[in-house]
């Protein structure tokens, strides 16, 4: 009888060897957390219960990754045989603990020395996720605007002053792939919403760095980053016949792996002749390839067919909101663009402190547009990379980080103007070989003079062209090759970071910028080359204050900001958009963001509760605008709102229920460089809610809807800048719904 009890003991004492024990816990309030996920090489094992116990069966050590919503990941190594406590960190939302990589150098966003704001994506999710405008719009110093579905318009303090369409003036990257044409332009619209994780946008001239682009520049991000394997489907659907699905796989292999995702979204619009249909396949792979190096791959894949309802007059706007502009139906004034972007990227680690990044795309663009006008055709291909070298070091003792590097980009374009005759391309009136390119060295020191003090310098030297080679002129005029090579530019930049403490610290920066004239510019739609236009260039001077401690962080930026060459819009009676130089811009202004959070306790009922405000004031003024008889210095800078206020209330609860409301104050705006016609301010008002949670740690759920402009305003969400007959309106949708679902499989 002792034996078989002594086998017994034995037995037990194996089987409890041969388990691991944890517990989770919170590091604050030590209470236990549930729904924790427990993760080995990429394997899901098991998850949490109301105790916050796991129990996996295993006599080996293991490596184990702990991740739930609200927490930091953490990563141990358990042994069998006894238990484990695990205790989690919530997410903090300090200034000091996020980490961004503007400038190249990746930092805690308290020492970089520039006004960054970041859009994560918690802040695309408070919304209904068929575009970038409204999150974006939440932050201070942005404004995206949507004229027509998925026709942008991005202005960082009143950048958007030459772009009548399309982004103009700022600098887009894509995974740290230039996705601004050496051109000047930018399809931002072929990427959808799904294809960004978060984004960084760097306010103010950024060309020591980043070269072209008085505006900033936005970084855009959404890398492979496979955690095990997981399956998902999201389905929305809304007002104005909008439909959006969404399919996505990601999948852990060894150190690395690969994530892939295709999105359908389409919608009848609000106005006539405003249906949009979008497509887009993306597949992202991370290759950990050994210790030193590290490879990433890009394949985006985009079929984007959008209809151009045009802008109204004020009669029209008043009579018909939603009726299109005369001669856009008949013409078919709309954009289909096809378009494949592919890029590799490479990171090797010389030694500890000297590393290379570097990366390599090409695209391809089809792209044809019937408006009322003239149906332009235009068949594209371009490739380009950027590389870049760190170093960090010590200098007098004292730390130091240089960073140096390249840009290059080339675009070759087939562009073919026709006439349209009811929505089909008639006649050629002039065909075209464009070719432009673009090029930057760059060079940045971060100093640190003393423990709480660092001084940046840096500086770039740029060079561009553009070159139009005239096959055909129906009209009789010129034909052949014109060039215009703009003069080399160096563009500096200085700035001063001191932090208080751990938790608060001020920066100042002085920086120039330029920006070329973009093809589209240089070459008008009627068929004129305007090759005297000149680059645009400024000179920003920055103060800001940062504070990041507790429940609450605070972020203020005041810059003036000095352009001269200002490059500006009319409309000729034909309804053709020109431009100019237009003299010289003062634009003062002021950001500021603040985010409290009222609640954060994980294991109450209210789970969150934050609040947050973003003020922007932009007092933009023409400083010497003279434009025939007419005299426009001091005038308002058209196409500005000089007071933007946007609030915001999350509430989030642990049965999963949540809660979004964002109220936006838009002061009015002025239309014409006189200043003699203003939109009208107003209040827009978005809700989303909404229900989350997680089963057995494989099952993800989530049902929402949600209301844009709750209030019923009418506005525009982009107007015509200094257009012929007053057509200046491009009426937004009125109130509208939305709802959809989202499903996940973990394994």
């Amino acid at each position: 009888m002792n034996r078989i009890f002594t086998l017994i003991l034995v037995l037990i004492s194996t089987l409890v060897e041969a388990q691991i024990q944890i517990k989770v816990v919170d590091a604050g309030s030590r209470q236990p957390i549930e729904m924790v996920r427990a993760n080995s090489n990429g394997t899901y094992l098991a998850t949490s219960n109301t105790a916050g116990e796991i129990k996996i069966s295993s006599a080996e050590k293991m490596l184990i990754v702990f991740n739930v919503e609200g927490y930091e990941q953490v990563t141990r190594e358990i042994n069998p045989g006894k238990l484990s406590i695990i205790t989690l960190t919530k997410e903090i939302i300090n200034l000091s603990e996020i980490t961004v990589s503007a400038f190249e150098s990746e930092r805690p966003l308290l020492e970089q020395s520039a006004a960054i704001a970041v859009v994560s994506e918690q802040d695309f999710n408070r919304f209904n996720e068929t575009s970038i405008v409204n999150s974006f719009n939440t932050k201070p110093g942005i404004r995206i605007e949507e004229r027509a579905p998925a026709s942008y318009r991005i202005s960082i303090r009143g950048s958007s002053l030459r772009a009548p369409f399309g982004v103009r003036n700022v600098k887009v990257y894509w995974n740290e792939v230039p996705f601004t044409s050496p051109d000047g332009t930018t399809a931002l619209n072929l990427l959808d919403l799904s294809n960004i994780k978060n984004a960084e946008v760097i306010k103010g001239p950024s060309g020591s760095i980043y070269g072209a682009g008085n505006g900033g520049v936005v970084n855009l991000y959404s890398p492979a980053s496979p955690n095990g394997g997981r399956v998902s489907a999201d389905f929305m659907a809304g007002d104005f016949g909008m439909t959006r699905y969404r399919l996505g796989v990601s999948q852990q292999v060894g150190n690395g792996g690969f994530e892939a995702s295709y999105v359908s979204q389409k919608a009848d619009g609000y106005r006539e002749h405003s249906a949009m249909d979008r497509q887009v396949f993306q597949l992202g792979g991370f290759f950990s390839i050994s210790d030193k190096q590290e490879l990433r791959t890009q394949l985006l894949i985009s079929d984007l067919n959008y209809q151009i309802p045009g802008a109204l007059n004020a009669d029209q706007l008043a009579e018909v909101p939603t009726k299109a502009r005369s001669g856009s139906v008949n013409q078919n004034s709309s954009i289909s663009q096809q378009s494949v972007f592919a890029s590799i990227g490479h990171l090797y680690r010389f030694t500890s402190t000297i590393k290379n990044s570097t990366t390599l795309y090409l695209n391809t663009n089809d792209f044809e547009n019937p408006f009322i006008l003239d149906y332009k055709k235009e068949l594209g291909f371009g490739f380009g990379g950027r590389t870049k070298f760190t170093f960090d070091g010590k200098l007098a003792g004292r730390d130091i980080r240089i960073i140096a590097g390249g840009e290059y980009q080339i675009s070759l374009t087939d562009a073919q103007n026709f006439g349209n005759v009811n929505g089909v391309a008639d006649t050629v009136r002039f065909a075209d070989k464009l070719r432009a390119t673009q090029g930057f060295a760059f060079q940045q020191a971060e100093w640190d003079l003393m423990e709480n003090f660092m001084l940046t310098f840096a500086l770039s030297e740029n060079f561009s062209s553009l070159e139009i080679d005239r096959q055909i002129d129906a009209s009789g005029g010129t034909t052949g090759l014109q060039t215009r090579k703009f003069d080399p530019i160096v563009v500096p930049r200085f700035a001063l970071n001191y932090q208080f403490n751990d938790y608060s610290g001020i920066y100042g920066s002085i920086s120039s910028g330029f920006s070329p004239p973009t093809i589209d510019e240089v070459r008008t739609n009627e068929g004129s080359l305007n090759l005297d236009l000149e680059a645009e260039k400024g000179l920003n001077y920055e103060l800001g204050y940062r504070r990041g401690k507790g429940k609450l962080n605070l972020d203020l930026t005041a810059f003036y900001f000095k352009l001269d060459q200002t490059i500006t819009t009319y409309t000729n009676p034909q309804g053709v958009v020109l431009f100019r130089n237009a003299g010289s811009t003062d634009q003062k202004g002021i950001e500021a963001a603040i985010d409290y959070a009222l609640i954060r306790n994980e294991i109450a009922f209210v789970r969150d509760l934050k609040i947050g405000t973003a003020f922007t004031g932009n007092y933009f003024t023409f400083n010497d605008y003279q434009k025939g008889d007419n005299d426009f210095s001091g005038n308002d800078l058209t196409g500005v709102s000089p007071n933007t206020l946007v609030t915001r209330l999350d509430l989030r609860t642990s049965p999963g229920f949540y809660l979004n409301l964002t109220h936006q104050y838009v002061d009015e705006i002025p239309l014409n460089d006189a200043n003699s016609v203003y939109q009208d301010a107003y209040n827009l008002v978005n809700m989303r809610f909404g229900w989350a949670k997680s089963f057995a740690g494989k099952w993800e759920l989530e049902a929402f809807a949600g209301a844009d402009n709750l209030l019923d305003e009418s506005y525009s969400l982009g107007n015509d800048l200094n257009p012929f007959g007053g057509r200046y309106y491009q009426p937004a949708p009125i109130r509208n719904w939305y709802g959809g679902v989202k499903v996940a499989f973990v394994y």
